[in-house]
């Protein structure tokens, strides 16, 4: 069997065929002015990560390697039924909702005695311990919880096989961040996001890949962050930067689609639209990449640092800080594991 095309593949080959998402280069070209004006701030480098992971351990911390690998195996599907039903976590005076409702309950079960980030505990770990850990403040409970449950013991169970943590099954890869990915999705069975578009195979692998950025953010704030081929990863695909860059004017939604959005309709995984939407935003951000680099290239007369990683770093915390303006621009909801 041919194997999938690769994120960055993936999505040029979803965006030269698409029908109703559609990137823009004015926007395109905009928005990498924008990262132009942030080249040499703290905002487009590895210590973006801590500044969007407030909740993680002390990356010093025995706990804060694993703690990424918890948080990103569960790290799907938070968005709401309604607006007036969320999961909401209270932690240390700041009620969280959304995916920070992950990195509240983790930490707050670490502060309770919980070895939630130990993997002889979270690979054993039973439905009912776990619905405790994840636990919401009102009646409305955090999404597919069996599913989560699911994929914390599967992943536990593969970190217990190689060595018992987080950190010695990815030495396996040998500091390159292309062959962590192939790693993770060879071993563990729901980091394999794939979908078929007009008769390719293609492979988004947005937890994948979100994984090995994070595992470089905390390794980079610990002073051991020399991964390789960190550029391999493309953007991760999931539903608040796809709306950022609407936003932004980097992509543009058909009329159709547009009202689709809007009336609330879900759509499956695999979907033509999400299929459109994911693949598009990969290849807004690698234009938006390309474009940056020029500029820095033509006028700095130096090489650009930036990754398509560190560009979502900044895109996802932008669309959540901005959420108020973007309100009128619908994400797209789909339940399942892979974002």
């Amino acid at each position: 069997m041919e194997p999938p095309l690769s994120p960055r593949e993936a999505g040029q080959f979803v965006a030269e065929r698409s029908q109703d998402v559609f990137v823009e280069e004015e926007g395109v070209k905009k928005v990498a002015a924008m990262l132009y004006g942030l080249r040499n701030s703290d905002e487009l480098t590895a210590d973006g990560w801590k500044k969007a992971n407030p909740l993680a351990p002390a990356p010093s911390s025995d706990q804060a390697v694993n703690w990424v690998f918890v948080v990103d195996t569960m790290n799907f599907s938070f968005w709401p039924d309604s607006d007036l039903q969320q999961c909401e976590v209270t932690y240390r005076g700041s009620t969280y909702t959304g995916y920070m409702t992950l990195c509240a309950a983790i930490t707050r079960a670490l502060d309770e005695g919980v070895s939630i980030t130990d993997p002889e505990f979270f690979s054993h770990i039973s439905l009912e311990k776990l619905r405790h850990v994840l636990r919401s403040d009102n009646d409305t409970p955090m999404p597919m919880m069996e599913e989560r449950h699911q994929v914390l013991t599967e992943g536990g169970r593969v970190l217990m096989e190689h060595g018992g943590s987080f950190r010695s099954f990815m030495s396996q890869a040998g500091n390159d961040a292309q062959k962590m990915v192939q790693l993770i999705t060879e071993r563990i069975p729901s980091y394999r996001d794939q979908a078929t578009y007009q008769g390719r195979r293609i492979a988004f692998l947005k937890r994948a890949q979100i994984l090995v950025a994070d595992y470089w953010g905390v390794m980079a704030a610990r002073g051991e962050g020399d991964i390789a081929n960190m550029d391999w990863l493309t953007m991760f695909a999931d539903y608040r930067v796809p709306q950022a860059l609407v936003h932004l004017g980097a992509l543009r939604y058909s009329d159709k689609l547009m009202e689709a959005l809007k009336r609330g309709e879900l759509m499956e995984s695999g979907d033509r639209s999400e299929v459109e939407i994911r693949g598009c935003s990969i290849w807004a951000v690698e234009l938006i990449k390309q474009h940056l680099h020029r500029l820095v290239q033509e006028r700095d007369k130096t090489s650009c640092p930036v990754t398509s990683a560190i560009i979502d770093f900044y895109l996802w915390p932008y669309a959540k800080k901005h959420h108020k303006e973007m309100a009128h621009i619908p994400i797209h909801h789909t339940r399942c594991i892979y974002y």
